[in-house]
């Protein structure tokens, strides 16, 4: 089992950053071999894909609304997977999930989920 606990969500403006972490725990032996990724919800919406990244973090990819604003990245020797949300915008306020797969690239229903940290965007 992988435990997953994400840490530097909070209050911004827009226009502003935040940089999200994503630390796993557990049976973390093989973290280089997980799939990692974030979704977010806002009330009243359902989850979404925001970005995901291979084994060994050769394969990113985007939702179309957070393209060239967030950057995924991890760092397999601190078993830690990061989220970097740059020009942040109103309708990025969500609660995100950090989530990993056994699979080589994320799938829509990943393996393990965390239990979320809130960023909230003020106009």
């Amino acid at each position: 089992q992988v435990q997953l606990v994400e840490s530097g969500g909070g209050l911004v403006q827009a226009g502003g950053s935040l940089r999200l972490s994503c630390a796993a725990s557990g049976r973390t032996s093989n973290f280089s071999s997980l799939s990692m990724g974030w979704f977010r919800q806002a009330p009243g919406k359902e989850r979404e894909f925001v970005a995901r990244i291979s084994w060994g973090g050769s394969i990113t990819s985007y939702a179309d609304s957070v393209k060239g604003r967030f950057t995924i990245s991890r760092d397999d020797s601190k078993n830690t997977v990061y989220l970097q949300m740059n020009s942040l915008l109103p309708e990025d306020a969500a609660l995100y999930y950090c989530a990993a797969d056994k699979a080589p690239v994320l799938r829509s229903r990943p393996d393990y989920w965390g239990q979320g940290t809130q960023v909230t965007v003020s106009s």
